[in-house]
This record gives C-alpha cells, sequence and structure tokens, in this order.
C-alpha cells in the first residue's frame, strides 16, 4: 500500500511540474509576443530632390551668362553619371525665348542608345519651367548624357572663357562633360567643349537605397 502512495505521489508531482513548465512557457511566449509589438518599425529614409545644375555652375566657374536666340539648332546637354542610386523625376529647363515643343533627350552614354525622349512646354522665357515625367531609374556610377535641340539657350562661362576641369561634383551628380552637335535632329553629339555650358537644362534627382 505504501508503495502505491508512493506511486501515486509522484505521478502528482510530474503533473504539477508539467502543468508548470507549460504556465511559465506560455507566459514566456506572451512576453515575447508582448514585446515584439512594442518594438518601433523603422522608419524609411526620404531623400531629399536634388537639381544640381546651379551647384555644377557654380562648381565649374560658369558665372558669366550669354543669351543665344535664332541662333542655329543644335543638340547639347551635360554627360554626367550619379554617385548613388536614384531616379529622375522631373526634367527643368530654362531658355531665352519660348519653345511648345522642346525635345529632351536622356541617352546612355556608353551605347550611345536613347533611354527616354520628352518633350516640354517652354511656355514662357527666362523662367525655369519643369515637368514632371515617369520615373527613370538611375545606376549608381553608370554614365548618361541629358541632351535638349533648340536654336535659343543660355550660354554660361568663366569671366576669362578659359577651360574648366572636369568631372564636377553637385550634390550627388558628377558631371563628366558638356557635349554639343549642329543640327534639328535628334542624334548623339560628337562635340565636347570645357570653357562653356549651352542650357539651361537639368534633371530633378533622389537617392534611393
Amino acid at each position: 500500500m505504501k508503495r502505491l502512495e508512493n506511486f501515486f505521489g509522484l505521478r502528482s508531482l510530474s503533473l504539477k511540474s508539467l502543468c508548470l513548465l507549460l504556465t511559465l512557457f506560455a507566459v514566456f511566449s506572451i512576453a515575447s509576443c508582448s514585446k515584439d509589438d512594442d518594438e518601433p518599425v523603422p522608419t524609411p529614409i526620404v531623400y531629399a530632390v536634388e537639381n544640381p545644375l546651379d551647384k555644377y555652375h557654380e562648381n565649374a566657374g560658369f558665372t558669366a551668362t550669354t543669351n543665344f536666340i535664332n541662333a542655329g539648332d543644335y543638340e547639347f546637354g551635360l554627360a554626367f553619371s550619379p554617385n548613388v542610386k536614384g531616379r529622375i523625376s522631373a526634367i527643368n529647363v530654362k531658355l531665352p525665348e519660348v519653345n511648345a515643343n522642346l525635345k529632351v533627350t536622356i541617352w546612355d552614354y556608353t551605347t550611345k542608345e536613347i533611354v527616354r525622349t520628352e518633350i516640354v512646354n517652354v511656355s514662357s522665357s527666362n523662367t525655369m519651367i519643369s515637368k514632371n515625367i515617369a520615373e527613370i531609374m538611375l545606376e549608381k556610377d553608370r554614365k548618361y548624357l541629358i541632351t535638349m535641340n533648340s536654336n535659343d539657350w543660355y550660354k554660361k562661362n568663366k569671366p576669362d572663357n578659359t577651360n574648366t576641369v572636369y568631372p564636377i561634383t553637385a550634390g550627388n551628380i558628377k558631371f563628366l562633360e558638356y557635349r554639343w552637335g549642329g543640327g534639328a535632329t535628334q542624334v548623339y553629339p560628337a562635340n565636347v567643349s570645357l570653357n562653356y555650358n549651352g542650357g539651361d537644362l537639368s534633371f530633378n534627382f533622389q537617392q534611393m537605397d
């Protein structure tokens, strides 16, 4: 009889231990879930939108401006490379004359293939016009070229008309050179000039992770 009592006593103790373990496990699980729920969700970083043109002119030393109106058709613009992955969300243009159908092209610098063509309505002279566009994704360190075809532009250069030194960094954009070619046709420009920039043509860039 004693042995039977001991058996039931041990069995009762085992059941109590098991219940205690299950209770502790449940409390731990609830505490763990509660802790996870209390942890803050990281806020995504939203980077500032950059228009690098003014900084480019400043760093190039191009402080003198001359207006050219009806001065012949050219395809011209700036080669550039982003220092980070990002996107172009708008085209920015300022001209000394109105142009309802200004053709702006973004090229792959290496392959000379067209990435995107946009028509911008420059409805006011001497006013920066910004056109929102479907995003163009840019790869870090890949080379691109943005050009326009126009017979009106601003010429920006140094007061002594000497060459600037490329590359020129403006925020997250590194400008590599200024290119131009004659004619009203959308053709990748073959010529490079170091002592001026024809514009004003730029874009809005935003870094992305």
